[in-house]
């Protein structure tokens, strides 16, 4: 057995030197280019790395640690075996939910975070990487439309976390010094019963309860119903309950729908005068699909320089008419790696007036032993005491990667991708488009049987209760589709699309179910929107011949 000191000299080799080492930089160098050429190995045509894999969760639980170290060689082979059989996002084919393909600035900002470690709980730790931070969160702020002098933000841990900061700050704001003493008013939320399920875990997280959370109708283009707004948010303080946060939702998962942020904000301030309230409820905006739109907000579409064609000039007005109004928001939910194509995670929360984080600030005895140096710590007012840099730098790429005329460039040419799938789609009798009125790179659609009128089923279907057994039929029947489409694909042929279980609730009370969508890879082109019509016809002759 060999003695420590030996154990270690052979570790020490698995370390990136700490001071420059011409040989073992080019060991470290060299160790991330194999690893490379080992994944680069696994791709073919298929829209998936190395061959599908059967997910064993009963042999996994039967790892254990062994008793020897291991090589840096054969930890880096078993690395990249994990990767066998997952999706590449990036692959035109891929077309499933919101996940698009890191550009290779944002990887390399993802990536230099890791190897010397920066945490952004203060400057003390993480000293320019901090000030990458700011930037960023100036250069988003001014895109949407915050001043950047006032705003403030900072990354966090995901979308629900960008939510449960905004709602946090708003539950302050409504029932000043919670923090301290609990909830000790009654307090609820409310958002569109479109939006996300994180307002559920928000509300649960929170201590409000799920029951406090408060959703609120939507019209068939998925935006809130304000005056129904109206109506919940008096009855809520006319029964003296406290408003926590209003939710709205500027790009929903499913759909792309964009509830009217504007006229939410001018029902909250009319509120406030008709009831003298001694608080502002919190508007927070979750944009983390739709904040890229804001590269939009002064692009001229009477002239359209960028001469995308005339349903793409239509979509991109149609998202930015609700957009543009980012500003108004108490806070704003940011997800760089959602429509900002870089890695996860990379989410930040912006705050309209930075100083609203003093409501959530600790006191300086509570953290004795860091915030000795410096002027900029964050931590002391985040959730998070650890956060990695790669949020950061990732986004600040591709903010100077991209540009405005590139994000805009690129948003059209999805955004065009879609709308000709779309056409397709609305142009054969088989098959309706159900989000048509929402204008994003998402879309959803229902396929149906030979014999069946598309032009008025889905109506029958969302609004007649006698409709209920051919709705549930028929939702079968998409979901029978989407396994033979799924299958293929898990083969490494046709396309990657998802289903959707609830595009939307009938008026009686069933979900409708639809597949989806999404085109987020800038390798799509029209070849590509083609397969995915061919993996639907071919699904759908095997389903009709009961193969």
């Amino acid at each position: 057995m060999a003695d420590y000191q030996e154990i270690v000299a052979q570790l020490r080799t698995a370390f990136p030197a700490p001071v420059s080492d011409r040989v073992h930089d080019a060991y470290f160098v060299f160790s991330f280019l194999r690893a490379l050429d080992q994944v680069d190995a696994l791709k073919s045509a298929a829209p998936m790395l190395g061959s599908p894999v059967t997910l064993d969760y009963d042999s996994a639980r039967q790892k254990r640690v062994d008793d020897t170290p291991s090589t840096l060689e054969a930890v880096t082979a078993q690395l990249v075996h994990y990767l066998s059989g997952m999706f590449i996002w990036g692959h035109p084919r891929a077309q499933i939910n919101v996940v698009p393909s890191p550009t290779i600035p944002s990887i390399i900002g993802g990536l230099l975070p890791s190897i010397y470690n920066p945490n952004l709980v203060s400057e003390e730790s993480s000293r320019q990487v901090s000030l990458a931070e700011v930037e960023a969160i100036a250069m988003t702020a001014a895109l949407v439309g915050y001043d950047p002098q006032q705003a403030d933000g900072v990354f966090t841990f995901g979308g629900t976390g960008t939510l449960l900061y905004g709602a946090k700050l708003g539950l302050e704001k409504a029932v000043p010094d919670a923090r301290r003493r609990g909830l000790h008013q009654p307090a609820v939320m409310l958002c569109s019963d479109r939006a996300h399920y994180a307002c559920h875990t928000v509300a649960n997280w929170l201590g409000l309860g799920e029951d406090n959370l408060i959703t609120v109708p939507t019209t068939d283009d998925n935006q809130m119903i304000v005056s129904e707004l109206g109506t919940r948010l008096r009855e809520a303080i006319s029964s003296g309950r406290r408003i926590a946060c209003i939710v709205a939702t500027m790009g929903t998962t499913d759909a792309f729908g964009l509830d009217d942020l504007a006229g939410i904000v001018r029902l909250r301030d009319e509120l406030v005068a008709e009831f003298d309230l001694d608080y502002t409820p919190h508007v927070h905006a979750d944009a983390v699909i739709g904040w890229a739109w804001s590269v939009f907000n002064d692009y001229d579409f009477e002239r359209n320089p960028l001469a995308f064609r005339h349903r793409t000039v239509r979509a991109l007005a149609g998202a930015a008419r609700r957009i543009r109004h980012l500003g108004l928001a108490d806070s704003i939910g940011i997800d760089y790696h959602k429509t900002g194509f870089a890695p996860y995670i990379s989410s930040a929360v912006l705050l309209k007036d930075g100083r609203d984080f003093e409501r959530l600030t600790r006191r300086e005895e509570e953290t004795p032993y860091i915030f000795q140096s410096g002027s900029r710590h964050p931590g002391r007012y985040t959730l998070e005491t650890t956060r990695a840099g790669s949020g950061p730098l990732a986004a600040i790429a591709n903010l100077q990667l991209f540009g405005r005329q590139g994000l805009q460039a690129l948003l059209g040419h999805l955004v065009t991708m879609a709308e000709e799938l779309r056409e397709h789609l609305e142009g054969h009798s088989a098959t309706t488009v159900l989000n048509g009125d929402n204008f994003g790179p998402v879309t959803l659609f229902r396929v149906y049987p030979d014999g069946v009128d598309t032009f008025s089923m889905p109506a029958q279907e969302r609004t007649d209760p006698a409709c209920r057994e051919t709705l549930l039929e028929h939702n079968e029947y998409n979901r029978r589709l989407f396994e033979l489409i799924q299958a293929d694909a898990l083969e490494g042929r046709g396309v990657v699309i998802s289903l959707t279980d609830c595009y939307r609730m009938t008026d009686y009370g069933e979900p409708i179910n639809a597949l989806k969508s999404y085109i987020l890879s800038p390798f799509s082109d029209t070849q590509h929107v083609n397969s995915v019509l061919e993996s639907i016809w071919q699904a759908r002759r095997k389903l009709n011949d009961g193969s």
